[in-house]
């Protein structure tokens, strides 16, 4: 023993050393050095707070104030720290007397005298402690239930739920961290302009919706039911992006393409003034491309090895399995397909698409051989569609419902049989729709026809794939979890350390999203056909929105792609082999589900403590109750009372947020890039024979092609938004990986479990590759020649058509 320790001991004092990682706000971070004159260190200060030793009122007892020492970051720190009389530390306050604020990345403590190092993982904004009612507080990486909190530590625990749950009063100020619900209704701006109202979605069975993060606006002075609307929408303040977040500059990008003012939009949309207003030909629309210019687009992935290998009836239907929306298609299990518009209301609309429509095309199999043999699939966009067209119609839109039925081919490929277009009755909605069948052509102005009716089904799908199979099922449906988890379960509880690195910045970019993407004429409204309509089609989808089925597995079976079979791998056999999405995205579900699983049963010794967890139990009742109240009576939640329930419910929340959110996002530009494959916009009917713009379609395919969809300035903003919503920043945190690197837990089981889980991914990343060069697989790559790797888990910066990342961050 050292003279010093012996000294320590005989004086009861002993010296715990510590290092801070923190980067002042605004500055130049190479690492983690900061320059020394950005922060008076003098002026933050920390206490330790024990785990294993109570005061008189039975909370751990608080050191003494320490300051910083050291001239950059990590900042060195010593606490005056008497283990026999203090116990272990547990957590530690942190006061900030500057006037700006900081982010603290971590506090570490090495006590060399019982060789232990405690780590504080903390990535949180400090701001001057007189703008906090409660004080800051961070926990060590040590995970305990409930029922396992050390004693001295119960009250902290208790006191940040409440801190960060607030009272449900006033408007939020940037630097609070409060954590509540609201409805959508702040997407209109009324006092701007009658026409910018729009109702609120969410509270309603009308409109029904999740909840947002509340903000506390006032109401617009119009309609006291509408929030007010600011360029600063509060979000709590570690929702939002770290100082090093590359992101920022996405948000950024998406804001000035909301006013057409980017470089390269200043650029190009001086055609207004100089050019023509629209595309006349395919060629035109190339010239974006030409990369010639600083401000021309990068060439989408589905151009690239041909500009016309899109407009085969192959790649129309591989898209829908592997394209940027591939978990719509169903089995077609009946035929008729069933229709569940209400007849009251919009009269008869039973399809009128015949056997005789579809058997020519069939290779000699019959429609009731065809359903038994599972050949039969249909992309079904006219029950969302057709009670909008009417009013869609009116507002100089033309457009239709669509139904396309879809048959499986003995090489395992799709290719359409007929497609059903339907518009609303001239004499009025209870006369029905008025419907007309299209079938595949390749030659003369039928061909031009059959290119049309395919557009008509890409817009359809472009609309649904962005407001439900985007936004609602990943974004909006994921942020009440969010909300709930932060007012439920503690910092410390191993579900939040679970479920944290799949909710890095959702809140975030989900606020900015009702600023400049889904509000009152913003670039959604303004770029896609549904309009002033497109977020109302998203809350009546809502309606039909089933948290159990958000899962892979469950959602294949109820689309009918799949069946559970014992004997296949994961349990599932997929009806259509090639299927790339969903063979990929098993592989993916399966390692989420036995990562989850291991983690919850290190935790959980039996069901009965799933059950007395009393913050889990809390976490999903308000989660079914408020987050997702309009949908609480529904039968199909999870009880969560048992280990099984919550690794279920775990492994559709981080798929949700991870890969599903990849595949439907990633792939925006790459597919949708190039506007003539893949459009959002129609305005014009399909021509009928004998018209004027039959002939001049006869004559001139292309051009009448681009009239009729996105026009030439939304295609350009549409564009932009897409570039930027499928690029990979920088510093993106992919699955397998966290952002507090092996600090993030001090348990060794969890730790290693989660190191084999990142190890399994770049397994199936390996197997995934394979595949895509197995050329008997032809829905991997298609006639655009496009490989499938939107599932692929790594990816590098930009924008790769690859990687999944750990949460729902662009």
């Amino acid at each position: 023993m050292t003279s010093l320790e012996t000294d320590i001991i005989n004086t009861g004092k002993k010296l715990i050393k510590g290092t801070v990682v923190l980067r002042p706000k605004n500055s130049n971070v190479v690492g983690d050095t900061v320059t020394p004159s950005i922060l008076d260190i003098s002026s933050v200060a920390l206490k330790l707070i024990s785990a294993s030793k109570a005061d008189g009122s039975g909370k751990g007892k608080v050191g003494k104030q320490t300051f910083l020492e050291g001239q950059k970051s990590p900042f060195n720190i010593e606490f005056e720290w008497n283990r026999h009389s203090m116990g272990n530390p547990g957590a530690f306050y942190i006061e900030n007397f500057m006037q700006h604020e900081f982010f603290l990345v971590s506090l570490t403590l090495e006590d060399d005298l019982h060789q232990e190092t405690i780590n504080f993982v903390c990535n949180s904004w400090i701001y001057n402690t007189e703008k906090y009612k409660t004080d800051r507080i961070f926990f060590a990486n040590q995970a305990y239930l409930p029922c396992e909190t050390p004693a001295p530590l119960v009250y902290y625990r208790q006191e940040e739920l409440n801190t960060l749950r607030g009272d449900g009063t006033g408007e939020r100020k940037e630097w609070e961290r409060i954590y509540d619900y609201d409805v959508y209704n702040d997407l209109g701006a009324p006092d701007t302009n009658a026409a910018l109202a729009r109702p609120t979605l969410g509270g309603s069975t009308t409109l029904p919706y999740p909840r947002r993060g509340r903000t506390g606006r006032k109401p617009t002075l119009k309609d006291p039911a509408s929030e007010s609307r600011s360029k600063f929408v509060y979000i709590p303040r570690d929702e939002s992006l770290n100082p090093l977040k590359a992101s920022h500059s996405v948000i950024k990008t998406l804001n000035l393409v909301s006013q057409n003012d980017t470089p390269r939009l200043r650029a190009l949309v001086t055609f207004e003034e100089n050019e023509q207003p629209e595309f006349n030909t395919f060629d035109d629309v190339l010239l974006l491309y030409n990369g010639e210019a600083p401000n021309d687009f990068p060439i989408p992935k589905v151009i690239q090895a041909s500009h016309t290998a899109w407009m085969s009836d192959e790649e129309f239907t591989r898209e829908m399995i592997a394209g940027v929306n591939p978990n719509v298609i169903k089995k077609l299990s009946e035929f008729p397909p069933k229709c569940n518009v209400d007849s009251q209301l919009y009269g008869d609309n039973t399809t009128t698409i015949t056997k005789e429509h579809l058997e020519p095309y069939m290779d000699g199999v019959n429609i009731e051989q065809a359903i038994q043999s599972n050949r039969l699939y249909i992309l079904d966009h006219h029950d969302a569609i057709f009670p909008y067209l009417r009013k869609i119609n009116e507002t100089g839109a033309k457009a239709y419902a669509s139904r396309t039925i879809i048959f499986l081919q003995d090489d395992g490929t799709l290719k359409p049989l007929a497609i059903e277009l339907s518009k609303p009755h001239s004499q009025g909605d209870s006369f029905g729709p008025v419907s007309t069948v299209y079938s595949p052509a390749c030659e003369g102005v039928e061909a031009s026809i059959w290119l049309l009716a395919k557009a008509y089904v890409l817009v359809n799908d472009a609309n649904y794939h962005q407001l439900v199979s985007h936004w609602l099922n990943t974004h909006a449906t994921v942020e009440p979890f969010i909300i709930a988890t932060n007012r439920h379960l503690s910092v410390v509880h191993p579900i939040h350390k679970l479920l944290l690195p799949h909710y890095r910045n959702t809140m975030n970019i989900n606020a900015n999203a009702r600023n400049i993407l889904i509000n009152a004429d913003g670039i959604v409204e303004s770029t896609f056909l549904l309009g002033g309509y497109s977020m109302q089609l998203s809350a009546d989808a809502y309606k039909d929105w089933v948290f159990t089925e958000q899962g892979l597995p469950n959602d294949l079976i109820k689309r009918g792609v799949a069946i559970e079979d014992p004997a296949s791998p994961h349990g599932i056999r997929l009806l259509i082999e090639d299927y790339p999405y969903a063979s990929d995205g098993l592989e993916i579900w399966a390692a989420i589900k036995s990562w989850v699983g291991e983690y919850v049963n290190f935790y959980y010794n039996s069901d009965a403590e799933i059950a007395q967890d009393s913050e889990l139990q809390a976490f999903w009742k308000e989660v079914v109750d408020v987050g997702h109240g309009d949908l609480k009576n529904a039968t199909w939640w999870f009880k969560m009372q048992t280990r099984s329930e919550l690794i279920e419910a775990c492994t559709i929340l981080i798929w949700m947020a991870s890969a599903l959110h990849a595949a439907v996002n990633f792939g925006q530009y790459p597919y949708g890039g190039y506007i003539v494959s893949r459009p959002t916009k129609t305005r014009r009917f399909i021509p009928e024979k004998g018209s004027y713009e039959y002939d001049e379609l006869a004559k001139d395919y292309q051009k009448t092609y681009l009239r009729t969809i996105t026009p030439k300035n939304d295609t350009l903003q549409n564009m932009a938004t897409m570039e930027a919503l499928s690029t990979h920043v920088s510093d993106e945190q992919y699955l397998g990986h966290r952002i507090e690197g092996d600090l993030w837990t001090s348990d060794s089981e969890p730790a290693e479990a989660y190191k084999k889980f990142g190890r399994k991914l770049i397994e199936i990343e390996e197997k995934l590759v394979q595949r895509n060069n197995d050329e008997s697989l032809r829905n991997r790559y298609g006639p655009v020649k496009m490989p499938y790797t939107l599932l692929h888990p790594s990816s590098e910066q930009g924008m790769t058509f690859r990687g999944i990342p750990n949460s729902i961050s662009i």
